[in-house]
């Protein structure tokens, strides 16, 4: 957990300095209020626009691989790109509203404690009920095969 707390507080930090609205989704969110499970990447739905671009590499580049070209793409085209933190190789993959659900989700999302200590630190975190929502998007359109996705599904249910 403190790998990823450290890949993600930096840019939940300067997102927040940006004024963009953001907050953690996808397995973090789920294990979070379901089944822990241990994951390699943290999924962050950001409201960036072309503005917040030069800004947001400024304050990652240091410590993150930023390729300021494939986030603008992604803004253009509502889509996603991803940050890989340099100190302990952690991704954070961010991805663009493209639905107004997902402008819903981002306007729900409640602010939490992740990680423990000193090394802790308040991030915003899709609710229970828009973690599992997005879960069941994903699974359908994977095919409803991932036993991943299934089992994140039914351990947010478990909890509610």
């Amino acid at each position: 957990m403190s790998a990823l707390v450290d890949a993600l507080s930096p840019v939940a930090l300067a997102l927040e300095g940006l004024g963009v609205a953001s907050h953690v989704g996808g397995s973090v969110a789920s294990s979070f209020h379901g089944a822990l499970r241990a994951t390699f990447d943290v999924d962050l739905v950001a409201d960036l626009a072309e503005p917040h671009v030069a800004p947001l590499v400024a304050a990652l580049a240091e410590q993150y691989y930023v390729d300021d070209g494939t986030m603008r793409d992604a803004i253009r085209e509502r889509s996603s790109f991803n940050l890989i933190h340099l100190a302990t190789m952690f991704k954070v993959d961010v991805f663009l509203p493209r639905r107004e659900y997902d402008l819903v989700a981002l306007a729900r999302a409640r602010r939490v404690r992740l990680g423990e200590g000193a090394g802790a630190r308040e991030i915003p975190l899709a609710t229970p009920e828009d973690s599992l929502l997005s879960k069941l998007d994903w699974y359908r359109r994977g095919g409803e095969v991932s036993e991943r996705q299934w089992g994140d599904i039914l351990g947010i249910l478990r909890v509610l």
